[in-house]
């Protein structure tokens, strides 16, 4: 029998479901998805999956509970209905922030969701930008870990800006910082960060010559936007020209967009992992589709090819 990719999507991510599958010229798979009254979820295969190398597409985002278990179940319906591999494309991991005990008596989260995927039946992970890269350990399966980098090197270099400054947020930051300071030929600069209560920063100081430069500030992911601004009026309070944000996944939980329209940012470049209402877009937020990345790497997986491929800045998407 011949082998058969097979492509569904849940429902978190229409958007980028649509143009994955628009770009590896495979049709999305007939699925449905629907809760009970009490807030189950159901979820059936409308076609055969048997035999085929199923591929689910499902960003873990808000809200998260949901969307995590509806991922879950589709999992295990395609494990079921004897699918012959299943990989789970998330681009964007829920939970990943919980990947370590920072106190006595908290939970590893993000292990747990590995071991919940696993079980549920996944043979392959598929993501992008991990809050921590040794959440790749908690599996053990293989996890092919994408990076918007390249996407917002690109648009950065795109902009036409001189004496640019990469700026990371924090020190834990910086290693990443420093692959798009190289790609961009730009210096780096790092913000010492602090955290007196979740969802809460404080910048304390900035190490890195930012006067007059156009500042560019990366992280993985922006959520209440606490962070970002305050790092950019640090930035404009220690002589920088301009400030430019941009980030992987924009969570944007309240008052995320006001923050950020209140805040010295030229524009907030986030890629659309987590889908971002239009309505936002007219703004400061500046959207970048990532779906050329999850095609390739979706069609290297199903040919048995190299992912690490995609790294290479000669490789054309």
């Amino acid at each position: 029998m011949s082998r058969r990719m097979l492509l569904f999507a849940g429902s978190s991510n229409p958007e980028l479901a649509d143009q994955i599958s628009d770009q590896l010229g495979v049709a999305l798979g007939q699925i449905t998805v629907h809760p009970f009254a009490n807030g189950e979820i159901y979820v059936r295969f409308l076609e055969s999956v048997r035999g085929a190398d199923v591929f689910l597409i499902q960003s873990t985002c808000a809200p998260v509970n949901e969307t995590l278990m509806e991922l879950l179940i589709m999992i295990d319906a395609a494990k079921r209905a004897s699918a012959a591999h299943i990989c789970v494309v998330i681009p964007h991991y829920g939970y990943a922030r919980q990947d370590k005990k920072s106190a006595a008596r908290e939970p590893i989260t993000a292990r747990l969701v590995a071991d919940m995927l696993e079980v549920a039946g996944a043979d392959r992970i598929i993501t992008m930008d991990l809050h921590q890269g040794q959440i790749q350990g908690f599996f053990s399966i293989p996890v092919n870990h994408l990076t918007a980098l390249g996407v917002l090197a690109e648009y950065f270099s795109s902009l036409g800006l001189d004496d640019l400054c990469v700026v990371s947020p924090d020190v834990g930051r910086a290693k990443v910082c420093k692959k798009l300071s190289n790609m961009l030929d730009a210096p780096l600069a790092i913000m010492h960060k602090g955290r007196p209560e979740h969802n809460m920063a404080e910048i304390t100081s900035v190490v890195g010559n930012v006067k007059g430069k156009n500042c560019i500030v990366t992280d993985d992911m922006i959520d209440t936007a606490g962070s970002i601004c305050a790092g950019a009026q640090a930035l404009i309070d220690q002589g920088a020209r301009a400030v430019w944000v941009g980030a992987t996944h924009g969570i944007f939980s309240p008052p995320a967009y006001e923050r950020i329209e209140a805040a010295p940012i030229q524009a907030c470049v986030v890629t659309n992992t987590i889908p971002v209402p239009a309505h936002h877009q007219k703004g400061k937020i500046k959207v970048l589709s990532v779906a050329p990345m999850f095609k390739a790497a979706i069609n290297n997986v199903y040919n048995d090819a190299s992912v690490s491929d995609l790294f290479d800045p000669e490789f054309q998407f």
